[in-house]
């Protein structure tokens, strides 16, 4: 699976997790992708059985998407064991040690971000 469609399941389910609807063209914005990018997107991941369409609930002229249950399993599967641990170590600091881990992760990331690396 391309890295992209990767990205786009984990935009989809963190929605999902938040209750919120997911539209092609908010996931495109969320991922970075051009305004063609999203619907090809979508289509490759409807394709594969990943994600339907569908009417949103309070507005029916929108289309929401959704990722279909099977393509959640795998990554449950798959993630679950790396997420799990940590998950259960984090829940024995206190508040300020993960505010320290909060502020170290959110530089590491930023980092990352801007390409991280020096010259000399």
């Amino acid at each position: 699976m391309h890295p992209t469609d990767v990205r786009a399941l984990i935009a989809l389910m963190d929605a999902r997790r938040a209750g919120a609807e997911m539209t092609a063209g908010r996931l495109g914005a969320v991922l970075g992708l051009s305004s063609a990018g999203p619907t090809a997107l979508v289509d490759r991941l409807e394709r594969a059985g990943h994600v339907r369409r569908v009417r949103a609930e309070r507005d029916r002229r929108r289309v929401v998407i959704e990722v279909e249950e099977r393509a959640v399993e795998p990554g449950r599967a798959f993630f679950g064991p790396l997420i799990e641990r940590p998950v259960e170590l984090l829940c024995a600091y206190d508040e300020r040690e993960l505010a320290a881990i909060r502020g170290f992760l959110h530089g590491a990331h930023e980092a990352a971000a801007a390409g991280g690396g020096t010259t000399t």
